[in-house]
Parts: structure tokens; C-alpha cells; sequence
């Protein structure tokens, strides 16, 4: 795996001493009639307009990664991302079974067994700090499982050129995106507890989405793309007559199903 490190910068860290030297003087009463705690607020402040603007606590970006494919035929993906939202797509470089970037001083974990490869990127094995997006594209010659999970972040996963052989996609509190594979092996399912969840069929693209419905969590769908043919049942229109079919499990607490 080929990765780059980036350097870490010193502004943030420094402001931090500098607040963590204002309170210790304030408490040795050194600062006259000064509050220094009055800056916290605003120190709370500054930390989280940094994260919005940069994406991260310590680094300006994530540490890219590559793994070369070598003989492997199939591959589970597993995601455990927490908070970090998490960017799926089709690897751009041939000979590579997976690329991307990855949270920064990390790298996924990587069992092979034979002609089958099982990858791990796992929050809990990650720096608290990083929060940039982990953006994950897959070689497109060979099947895939996908298994995502969510705590805060969002899934943006465009699948389109991808082989899929089932999976779960699960947010808790964020969106979920998806652009149909052009071919699954099984059903893919997608879920989220209080976000909505976006699927988009490329045209031509044969496609079955089964909904189950709640209170709560409704389905609209474009009428030019697709078509209700039973209770909960929706597949797009006009797929081309080679196609495979792909069928996609959608279930949601709170919020609704889109269909594009």
C-alpha cells in the first residue's frame, strides 16, 4: 500500500497552549482582574469553525492509500465509520483492487485468503482527531460485498460500473446516497434510523426497490424513472433489454425514501 503523509500545522496546537497557559496563570491569580475563561466560549468557537472549514482537527486531508489487486477474485468491504462521512466510487487506476484516502497516520486492515480479500476500516482504529471523509473507489472487475455502518456521518456511495454480491448500507443519523450497481448478486440493503435515502438508477439501468414503509418514513419517486408495480414495490422504467437485475431493500425510521 502507497501512502503520503501530510505535514501537521501548528496554529491550532499553539492556540490551545496558549489558552491552556491563560487558564493555569488565571488560576495562580497572576492576571490581575483578567477572566480567561471568558475565552473558552470563543475557543469553542474557533475549534469548530476549524473543523468545517478544513474537515479535520490536525491535517489539511486524509492519508491516500492504494492496494495493489494481485490474484484476489473477490472481496468484503466492511466500513465502521462513526461519525466521519464516508465516499464510495469506481477505482480510477487500473491494477488496483482498492484506492483512496483513508483517516490520516491509518490504513485499513487487509486479510487475503486464497482469491478472496476481506478489508477493514474501522473509526475505533483511527486518531479522535481526523475527521476528513473517507473517500473508498473499488476495482470494477470483480465482485464486491459492502458492508457501511454510520453513527453521525453520511454514505454517498455511487456503485455504478460495480459488481455487487449484497450488503448492508446503515446510517444512524445521517443520509444515505446510492447510484445502482450495474450488476448484483444479491440484494443490497439499505437502511438509516433518522436520515432520508436517495437512490439513483443510471439510465437503462434495471432496477427492483422494495420499501417497507412507516409512520414516519414515506417513499416519493421521479414518475420518469420509475414505476410502482406492486405495494412497495418500484422499478425503473425503460431498462435496457441486457440488464441485470438489481434489487435494493429500503427501511427507514425516521424520514423518506427518494427515488431518482
Amino acid at each position: 500500500m502507497q501512502a503520503k503523509d501530510l505535514r501537521v500545522p501548528a496554529l491550532l496546537p499553539l492556540g490551545v497552549v496558549a489558552l491552556g497557559v491563560l487558564l493555569l496563570l488565571e488560576n495562580f491569580l497572576l492576571l490581575g482582574g483578567f477572566q480567561a475563561s471568558a475565552l473558552l466560549p470563543l475557543g469553542l468557537a474557533v475549534l469548530g469553525a476549524w473543523v468545517l472549514i478544513r474537515g479535520d482537527l490536525g491535517t489539511r486531508a486524509a492519508r491516500t492509500f492504494g492496494i495493489t489487486r494481485g490474484s484476489v477474485e473477490a472481496a468484503v468491504l466492511e466500513i465502521s465509520a462513526g461519525e466521519v462521512d464516508v465516499v464510495l466510487g469506481r477505482a480510477e487506476r487500473e491494477g488496483r483492487l482498492i484506492e483512496g484516502q483513508f483517516a490520516h497516520a491509518s490504513r485499513p486492515a487487509l486479510e487475503v485468503e486464497g482469491v478472496d480479500a476481506y478489508l477493514r476500516f474501522d473509526r475505533a482504529a483511527t486518531p479522535w482527531t481526523s475527521f476528513a471523509d473517507w473517500q473508498i473507489r473499488l476495482a470494477d472487475d470483480l465482485p464486491w460485498q459492502v458492508l457501511v455502518s454510520t453513527s453521525l456521518g453520511q454514505v454517498n456511495a455511487d456503485l455504478s460500473g460495480l459488481i455487487v454480491r449484497g450488503g448492508l448500507i446503515a446510517t444512524g443519523l445521517g443520509d444515505v446516497r446510492v447510484v445502482c450497481p450495474s450488476e448484483a448478486l444479491a440484494p443490497l440493503d439499505l437502511r438509516s434510523a433518522a436520515g432520508d435515502i436517495h437512490i439513483v438508477a443510471p439510465a437503462g439501468q434495471a432496477a427492483r426497490v422494495h420499501v417497507r414503509q412507516g409512520r414516519l418514513f414515506k417513499v416519493r419517486f421521479a414518475e420518469t424513472r420509475w414505476q410502482q408495480v406492486a405495494p412497495d414495490v418500484y422499478e425503473a422504467v425503460r431498462p435496457d433489454p441486457d440488464s441485470p437485475l438489481v434489487e435494493l431493500n429500503v427501511r427507514g425510521t425516521f424520514g423518506d425514501a427518494y427515488l431518482a
